[in-house]
């Protein structure tokens, strides 16, 4: 069976390195479009520098937007990644260089190059995507999947909104755009990483078996841990890890339902939350479907392998 061909949409960001590690284990990689997201441009764009080292790959990184489309963010993710998104370990500068095409450009003319071939991974706020879909609206019509790491179907959110979920808080109007654009789309959501979290004690006995890709991640999860250990999160929550897995084999997918999901943008205490129509009520069209349960083994062999520690369970 041949890989996947993936275009990683993505703001490194600790998950989004898992989840980049991955890809490139199991699919080819196209590009990686970079947005702003977890922290700043500046060091998401040099961390998809340094993971693209780590892997000895030559996969271009294409910078995009710095900000979201309409209004100044309110919160970034530093107190979970760390100030420079990667757990300010402190790596050297990265060798790989970045594309000059901007991001939303580059979607829009990989797509053009190999329509109906390109599964396109959303793991980062989704103003790059936006952004593209305005310029070409007839973007969908060339994706082969889109599979969004974005939402909170039933309100656990995991931001100072409490309905909200990061990505989409993030940048509603760009979720919005997104939502009502694409005909079809998978969505992963913040509450099906919760119940997917794996055990931290397996976890690390995989750390411990893996090559220098495993060493990397677990450098770098430290502030992360600790984050989700304040917040009483239990297990290691492998939120763009889990949305990979759905892009690399659609068949870890057990469970999963279609529905119309909408965007707040306007509510005092509910911006960027997702609004799930599960009671098919507002008459409008079901394009989300709505990963609800994963095979949780064939989630973890995946890590396994990005990891190097295959025989290590």
């Amino acid at each position: 069976m041949s890989k996947p061909q993936l275009l990683i949409d993505t703001d490194p960001g600790v998950d989004d390195a898992l989840a980049i590690l991955m890809a490139h284990a199991h699919a080819d990689v196209l590009g990686l479009s970079i947005a702003a997201g977890n922290v700043g441009l500046a060091h998401t764009v040099r961390n998809a520098r340094t993971l693209v080292d780590l892997v000895g790959a030559s996969t271009p990184v294409f910078a995009g937007c710095p900000t979201p489309l309409v209004r100044l963010p309110e919160e970034d993710a530093a107190f979970v990644h760390g100030r420079d998104g990667l757990g300010d370990v402190g790596f050297p500068e990265p060798t790989t260089s970045t594309s000059g095409e901007h991001a939303a450009l580059a979607l829009l003319r990989l797509t053009r190059e190999r329509p109906g071939e390109v599964t396109l991974v959303a793991l980062a706020p989704l103003t790059n995507l936006a952004l593209a879909l305005r310029l070409d609206p007839s973007l969908p019509q060339r994706v082969k999947r889109l599979i969004v790491m974005g939402g909170a179907v039933t309100g656990h959110g995991n931001t100072d909104r409490v309905p909200a979920e990061f990505n989409v808080g993030f940048d509603p109007e760009a979720a919005h755009i997104v939502f009502e654009s694409f005909p079809d789309f998978d969505l992963v959501d913040w509450e099906l990483t919760l119940r997917h979290a794996f055990d931290e004690e397996e976890f690390d006995r995989w750390l411990a078996a893996g090559d220098h890709r495993a060493d990397f991640f677990g450098r770098v999860f430290k502030i992360a841990r600790e984050a989700n250990r304040r917040r009483e999160r239990r297990g290691i929550i492998a939120a763009d890890a889990l949305a990979m897995a759905v892009a690399i084999d659609p068949s870890v997918v057990v469970r999963s339902e279609r529905r119309h999901v909408g965007v707040e943008l306007d509510g005092r205490l509910t911006r960027g939350a997702t609004v799930v129509d599960w009671g098919h009520r507002l008459g409008l069209p079901a394009r989300a479907n709505i990963v609800l349960e994963l095979d949780q083994a064939k989630f973890g062999a995946m890590v396994r392998r990005a990891l190097g520690a295959e025989r290590g369970a």
